[in-house]
């Protein structure tokens, strides 16, 4: 939204930004904070490897199965109303999953708060490309992924202060309640999107449109290689961290937030400053790709030397990969930048659905691969598991590089 009359960049941020970024904190919250209590699950309520694979798997089911219509929603109704009735989602989620007595009443909470946390990236692009000129959008998206992933932060040291006073049944019960406030402060600040950059249409118009996403050329090429930088912070952030840190690290659970806690500072980070190098490296004559390619080189040797055992300090190579894989977003932005402006709903929300999928498949077969050795005399998982788990993930990132690199999009698309 550009003009005489415009409201400034500051303006536009203060109101729109940030009440967004303060609901899409919940799903780095709501994402990142499994880690910290899932020892305690594994515990309280005897599941295996593959229930908290499970556990963190629904979530991300859930996530991906909401994401086509809730595309469609964001370009139909926008931003405000679309996430303000999502967070509220989230409070219940949360509050079923606070007063859960066994795995069903978890994984209840969990598919809850899937579906809650599902337009929270897709309502900040949405938002971003909407109300800010074009030559701000990139700058802008990572400083509101930046802000979001404060809840990553939250959701370490402080969770685990907070668990050893109040429970781990405390701390779910306290995000349900900044669930309902985060609502309502998006609902009286976030404006509505005019009528005519809505979209329109039945239900034949949606699935044209949508088809035609899944089969433009961009989509096809660039998606592989950016979701996976993304499916890389969801599965190990969001889950396996914090075992892997226990079994492999051998860290007791205040050193573990403590780690948790330089991991999601790396993340915030690499997220506030992507969109800004992306910005200039393109400025100066890079390839838009550039930045993406190098992140992926980088993931890829962390995550063999993480494998190998061999590397830097703990405190140092968890938070350099966070701080890579956090520029996942410039991707979506890349992608969606090649459709109108009524379809960036759409677009965000069908590579989220692809890259939703992966961290399902990506987390349920970490535990299916952990089970394949006998529990440790500590209660824990094979250290080889954990190594074999990463290998794979690395290869399936050379794969995507590969097909980045490889494949060709036509002068049409």
């Amino acid at each position: 939204m550009t003009g005489p009359g415009a409201p400034s960049l500051g303006r536009l941020f203060a109101t729109i930004s940030l009440p967004l970024s303060a609901g899409a904190a919940l799903n780095q919250l709501n994402r990142a904070v499994t880690a910290v209590i899932a020892p305690v699950l594994a515990d309280e309520f005897a599941l295996s490897a593959a229930d908290l694979g499970l556990m963190g798997a629904v979530l991300f089911a859930a996530y991906a199965a909401a994401q086509l219509p809730v595309g469609a929603a964001l370009d139909r109704h926008g931003p405000r109303r679309v996430q303000a009735a999502l967070v509220l989602v989230i409070a219940a989620g949360a509050a079923v999953f606070a007063s859960a007595g066994g795995l069903a009443q978890l994984l209840a909470g969990r598919v809850l708060l899937g579906i809650g946390i599902a337009a929270a990236l897709m309502a900040q692009l949405k938002a971003t490309r909407q109300w800010f000129p074009p030559e701000s959008v990139p700058a802008v998206a990572g400083w509101c992924v930046g802000l979001s992933s404060l809840g990553g932060i939250v959701a370490t040291v402080p969770a685990e202060w907070a668990a050893s006073s109040l429970g781990w049944r405390g701390v779910i019960a306290a995000i349900a309640l900044l669930a309902l406030a985060a609502a309502l402060w998006i609902w009286r600040s976030v404006p509505d999107v005019p009528r005519e950059a809505v979209s329109t249409g039945g239900i034949g118009a949606e699935l044209a449109t949508l088809a035609r996403i899944l089969r433009h050329p961009a989509f096809l090429r660039l998606v592989p290689c950016v979701i996976l930088l993304s499916v890389l912070n969801f599965t190990w952030q969001g889950l396996w961290l914090g075992p892997w840190l226990r079994d492999v690290a051998g860290l007791g659970g205040a050193e573990r937030a403590e780690v948790l806690l330089a991991y999601a500072v790396g993340f915030t980070a690499g997220s506030f400053l992507s969109g800004s190098v992306q910005a200039r490296l393109v400025a100066a004559g890079a390839h838009p790709l550039a930045l993406i390619v190098a992140c992926t080189v980088g993931t890829v040797a962390l995550s063999f030397a993480l494998a190998s055992g061999v590397g830097m300090p703990l405190s140092v190579s968890w938070p350099a990969w966070a701080f890579l894989a956090s520029v996942g977003p410039v991707g979506y932005t890349l992608v969606s930048a090649r459709f109108p402006a009524a379809e960036t709903g759409r677009v965000s929300t069908a590579i989220n659905a692809v890259m939703l999928a992966v961290v399902f498949v990506q987390q349920q077969g970490i535990g299916l691969v952990l089970d394949l050795w006998p529990r440790t005399p500590s209660g824990g998982w094979d250290p080889r598991g954990y190594a074999l788990t990463l290998i794979l993930s690395a290869l399936l990132q050379l794969a995507a590089l590969a097909w980045l690199l490889l494949r060709r999009e036509s002068r049409g698309g």
